[in-house]
């Protein structure tokens, strides 16, 4: 993992939670935590694969920055995965 998938997962475990994350930068940090990505059959949507834990995401849109509730989501799912800042 680098400095900036680093700091993306600092900001995600952060709080209060931010608004300001980009999702090209959540994207990237599933890979680097072992995790994979998958697309789903709506153009939105992203299945994602971590520790055995699987969740589905919707990419945000008209914006590139993730909302505080996905972010809270996203927190929750790591967290249930085993990952920590």
């Amino acid at each position: 993992m680098n400095r900036k998938h680093r700091k993306t997962l600092e900001a995600v475990f952060k709080k209060p939670v931010p608004a300001n994350i980009q999702w090209k930068d959540i994207e990237a940090l599933i890979p680097a935590l072992g995790g994979e990505i998958e697309e789903g059959r709506a153009g939105s949507r992203i299945g994602v694969f971590l520790n055995g834990k699987v969740t589905v995401f919707h990419r945000p849109h008209p914006h590139k920055e993730a909302d505080r509730g996905a972010v809270r989501n996203l927190r929750d799912f790591l967290e249930s995965a085993g990952v920590k800042p």
